[in-house]
């Protein structure tokens, strides 16, 4: 398992999405898979820098982690931020898709879009601290065009 530590502030969303790029290459996750995480692994880093940490008046570090297996790439974001459980946010921002768009509110959809974005996303509060989890699954044989 890799892991890197840092400051819960903006500064830090570069290396966190340099640690993605890089352990998405290691496992030789297919482009399109590798950006898909990255975009949701910088979304709830995002959040939980501006909302966990900044609104709060809080400071804190985020530790990222990797985790391979034969099957998957598993990327895991901790903080000590406040409680905070992005699985919450998705229901409601499911029930705001279906609002005619008119009626919509403006933005609010990154964590909905980040949870879809990868194979599998969970949230654990372990003692004061949060953890959200990425899994991608490693691409099978490819498939040729005709």
């Amino acid at each position: 398992m890799q892991s890197l530590t840092v400051p819960g502030k903006l500064d830090s969303l570069k290396p966190i999405a340099d640690f993605v790029i890089t352990a998405s290459a290691q496992v030789g996750l297919d482009k399109k898979a590798a950006y898909k995480l990255r975009l949701a692994v910088d979304e709830i880093a995002t959040n939980i820098i501006l909302y966990g940490y900044e609104e709060a008046g809080c400071e804190g570090d985020i530790i990222i982690s990797a985790v391979v297996d034969d099957q998957q790439l598993e990327i895991v974001l901790e903080d000590d931020a406040i409680l905070y459980d992005p699985q919450q946010t998705q229901a409601i921002e499911t029930a705001e898709l279906q609002r005619p768009l008119a009626e919509r509110q403006m933005g609010g959809l990154g964590v909905y879009l980040a949870i879809q974005g990868v194979d599998q996303f969970r949230y654990e509060r372990a003692g004061n601290r949060n953890r959200n989890i990425f899994n991608v699954k490693r691409a099978r044989a490819s498939r040729d065009c005709i």
